[in-house]
């Protein structure tokens, strides 16, 4: 049985857009009292191509980067995790560590820094943009640089600091794959435009423009656009970068204070508490 914290969600229904560690998001969500609906618009859909992936790992290790772009929590760690299976965490991380690490915001530091590493550098916009900024302002010509990329893959780094004389090492840890539930996500954003939910939590930009495009397609995005411009449905955001998604929509976003889930939860408890 669930501890309740508060009730400042009582008899209030949320949707999850979020595939990773939305268990624990719905707990956090149950203990002020929410009934939790998940529907995710994506999954995630580790190790794509481990082959490649250990191929150029072993190629860091023999050559380690002068510098590393870290631009997910979840693709540092299943990159260490991949490297341990096949024998080589203790090597890649002495590689990592010797080269100076860009983070892309909070949620990768945090990973570094688990990792038993640091950041040289960690963007507060928490986009590949600051981070291609950063580097290109220190020089990166001749420089030879490791890009962990996030899930869909088009962040640009690559090109940006190819073309600035850098050589790239690209790695992909995992990539974006359809929803695991097709049929919850459509009756989640039937539910959110026909005012069956009271909130809708983002915590990454493609999940959020995947969710918004299901919402289009079921006809229902009209809908959810008036409902939370007449303040009767929440879109929340764990960050500005997923903010952007739903601005890009016209929609009218509840940010997080903090770019983490659990400022993400506070921040909805104390919304719906202030309407009590």
């Amino acid at each position: 049985m669930t501890t309740l914290l508060s009730d400042a969600l009582a008899g209030r229904t949320v949707i999850t857009a979020v595939d990773r560690r939305s268990e624990e998001l719905a707990a956090a969500l149950e203990r002020h009292g929410a009934r939790v609906v998940p529907a995710a618009a994506m999954s995630t859909i580790p190790h794509v191509d481990d082959d490649t992936l250990l191929e150029r790992t072993r190629a860091l290790i023999a050559a380690p980067p002068d510098a590393t772009v870290v631009l997910t929590g979840v693709g540092l760690r299943g990159w260490l995790e991949a490297a341990d299976a096949a024998g080589l965490g203790a090597d890649l991380r002495a590689a990592l560590g010797a080269s100076g690490i860009h983070s892309r915001g909070t949620k990768a530091h945090g990973a570094v820094r688990g990792a038993g590493l640091d950041s040289v550098y960690v963007a507060t916009s928490e986009t590949a943009a600051e981070l291609g900024d950063e580097l290109l302002s220190t020089g990166v010509d001749g420089l030879r640089i490791a890009v962990q990329h996030h899930g869909s893959g088009d962040d640009g780094l690559d090109e940006l600091l190819t073309a600035h004389g850098a050589e790239v090492i690209s790695l992909t840890v995992y990539r974006w794959g359809p929803p695991s539930d097709p049929a919850a996500l459509t009756r989640a954003v039937e539910l959110a435009g026909a005012g069956g939910a009271d909130a809708v939590l983002f915590t990454s930009a493609p999940g959020a423009t995947g969710w918004l495009d299901a919402a289009a397609r079921a006809g229902t995005l009209d809908a959810v656009r008036e409902r939370a411009r007449a303040g009767a449905l929440v879109l929340a955001s764990v960050g500005p970068v997923t903010s952007a998604a739903l601005t890009a929509r016209d929609l009218p976003v509840l940010e997080a204070e903090r770019a983490r889930t659990g400022s993400l939860v506070r921040t909805v408890v104390q919304h719906f508490a202030a309407l009590s």
